[in-house]
């Protein structure tokens, strides 16, 4: 569990990138749509992959399957679609939030280190954030990679903070949109804060007690340089 500390001061600040740097809903519900159309299922509004992004690749098109056609093979033949389309397609409507580059901005002049942690696969996660943050100077940006555990296991910030370096008690701050972002932070031990702009709602990033609730990237941005 996370441990207060006094005189602290946040060090190294990892975002989750769905839903919290980037509004990508119409992309990623695009490019499932195609898949699924082209496995000869139906279509999901756009609206309902908010709840079934965040997970993984391959959780969103078991969510997005219909219930009798959820098999392995099917959620493999899903990503031989999905994936190409996503990449020719991943910035059509994707955008930053307003205010968001200028948070990145502000922490990294104020000598915070700056990193992602995703569900996204890795291909995407990199490419996605050059593509929209190239200016940004990011230690690390970590997405799902085949041998390695996805959030809401919190070894994807442990990696992180061991390529930091040295952290203490209060020093690390992780910020998400979800519950399993929240589920995240709070195993890692980190300081965690929910944001809502993002994809899902104020009660289910309550239900996790983090630290902070944000209704915008200033009010996130005064948390993370006003910690102690």
């Amino acid at each position: 569990m996370y441990q207060s500390k006094a005189h602290t001061k946040i060090k190294l600040a990892i975002f989750d990138l769905d839903g919290t740097l980037l509004d990508t809903i119409e992309d990623l519900g695009r490019a499932c749509n195609h898949a699924l159309r082209m496995c000869g299922c139906p279509e999901r509004g756009i609206e309902e992959y908010r709840m079934l992004v965040g997970r993984g690749i391959y959780n969103l098109f078991r969510g997005a399957l219909p219930e009798d056609r959820r098999t392995d093979s099917m959620t493999m033949r899903m990503k031989g679609f999905f994936v190409p389309y996503y990449n020719a397609h991943k910035t059509d409507f994707t955008k930053p939030y307003p205010g968001i580059p200028e948070l990145l901005e502000t922490l990294e002049k104020n000598g915070i280190a700056l990193a992602v942690a995703t569900n996204k696969y890795q291909e995407a996660a990199e490419a996605i954030v050059g593509q929209y943050f190239g200016e940004r100077k990011f230690l690390k940006i970590l997405g799902q990679r085949d041998g390695s555990p996805i959030k809401p296991d919190p070894e994807i910030v442990r990696e992180i903070e061991r390529a930091y370096g040295q952290t203490g008690p209060g020093e690390v701050f992780y910020a998400g949109d979800s519950d399993v972002d929240m589920e995240t932070g709070l195993r890692a031990g980190v300081v965690t804060a929910g944001v809502l702009w993002g994809f899902r709602t104020r009660q289910e990033l309550e239900a996790w007690n983090p630290q902070f609730i944000c209704s915008d990237p200033a009010e996130l941005q005064e948390k993370i340089l006003g910690w102690k």
